[in-house]
């Protein structure tokens, strides 16, 4: 075998490897990265996934995983033909032979496999997350520096209460009370996005170019059980959206999920520009969403600034319980649905789920884990500061 095919993939690993030191210490890589070298993917590469109507991401997840599994069942079936050529059984000496090139080729096919999937993760995820916040990229109303206390964060609450407590009422209904969701609706929320997308995109430079269209996820019920809305993924540039969830959060998880694909890895960041892409849209389901969004962020950091002080608290504008019902992942049917065909139990899926992402966010560098998603509220004070305070 020639030795390039030996070297090159560990090559493409300690290529990764070295690109995640490089970001992490030196100031601006991973900013010029993200700005001059990070877009041509998506302007080539998703283009190409682009034309696809399925996910080609979430197959090729599939298909990783379908990977691990032959690789460890191969290596057991390897063991127990070594356990029979040593017993000196003359078929089982003859099996292990023709198995044991084929599966060394099989383990090195999965070798290349590693090497590619280290270099585009890094490319087109670990990297970005070593990018200069929003804020430090673009000015925002208020200072990254200035605290806020109970007074702003009451104004910008009482502000999203106000807001969607008013857009609720206009919403047709069925007999359940849930805002009516087709395929026609869905289809003219994808082309939505992206439009409301490129629009941000004349305001923040680094969110212009190209937009694919967001695709649903096939296996919606497994992302369910992890209470999942949305998935970026890296090998394919696609954004994904769980079509089993309720309605009112698929404008701004669409949008969330694009923002991905200009960089924006942060999940705060990514709450905060899909909320701003729905926010000024025309569309009423847009900014109910982006209301929704934020809402229970905003609220419950409200109380917490009061101290608690519940007299206080409940002299402000109150959150409608309709819109504290509109703000649901699935509906109640939905979730039948999704325990009727869980193989593992909602519970268990979500523990391993959550483990896996603060895990994968603490690692880089994103200190409090999933906690960061709330992280929101600090941009919207300072977005709206001039504005509201």
């Amino acid at each position: 075998m020639k030795r390039w095919k030996l070297w090159t993939p560990g090559a493409m690993i300690l290529l990764a490897v070295i690109l995640n030191i490089i970001g992490r210490v030196w100031d601006g890589f991973s900013d010029f990265y993200v700005k001059h070298i990070f877009p041509l993917w998506v302007e080539t590469y998703g283009r190409f996934t682009g034309i696809f109507s399925f996910s080609v991401g979430e197959w090729m997840l599939y298909l990783a995983v379908l990977l691990v599994i032959l690789l460890g069942v191969g290596g057991l079936f390897y063991g127990i033909l070594k356990v029979v050529k040593k017993a000196g059984r003359k078929k089982g000496i003859s099996l292990c032979g023709r198995f044991e090139k084929l599966y060394q080729k099989y383990v090195f096919f999965c070798y290349w496999v590693t090497g590619i999937f280290s270099v585009i993760m890094m490319l087109n995820c670990f990297l970005l997350y070593q990018v200069s916040t929003f804020p430090e990229r673009f000015a925002l109303g208020g200072s990254p520096d200035k605290e806020y206390g109970a007074e702003e964060i009451g104004a910008l609450r009482d502000y999203v209460v106000e807001n969607a407590n008013a857009l609720f009422p206009v919403f047709e209904r069925d007999e359940q009370g849930y805002i009516p969701c087709n395929e026609e609706l869905v289809r003219a929320m994808k082309e939505t996005a992206r439009e409301q997308m490129k629009g941000l995109g004349e305001e923040y430079e680094a969110l212009s170019g190209y937009y694919p269209r967001p695709k649903a996820l096939a296996v919606s019920g497994f992302y369910s059980q992890q209470y999942i809305m949305g998935y970026y993924f890296p090998f394919s540039m696609e954004a994904n959206y769980n079509p089993q969830m309720y309605v009112t959060n698929m404008p701004v998880t669409m949008c969330h999920e694009l923002s991905h694909l200009k960089g924006f890895l942060l999940e705060d960041e990514a709450n905060f520009i899909g909320y701003l892409a729905c926010v000024d849209a025309p569309d009423e389901l847009f900014r109910y969403s982006a209301y929704l969004s934020v809402i229970g962020y905003l609220d419950r950091d409200f109380l917490r600034a009061l101290g608690g002080d519940e007299e206080r608290y409940f002299s402000h504008p109150q959150i409608d319980s309709q819109v504290w019902a509109d703000k649901k992942f699935l509906t109640e049917e939905a979730w039948e649905q999704v325990e009727n065909k869980a193989v593992i139990s909602t519970e268990t899926v979500k523990k391993a789920a959550d483990a896996f992402l603060d895990t994968n966010l603490t690692l880089n560098g994103v200190a409090d884990g999933t906690v960061s998603y709330s992280r929101v509220v600090k941009l919207l004070l300072q977005y709206y500061d001039g504005m509201l305070y």
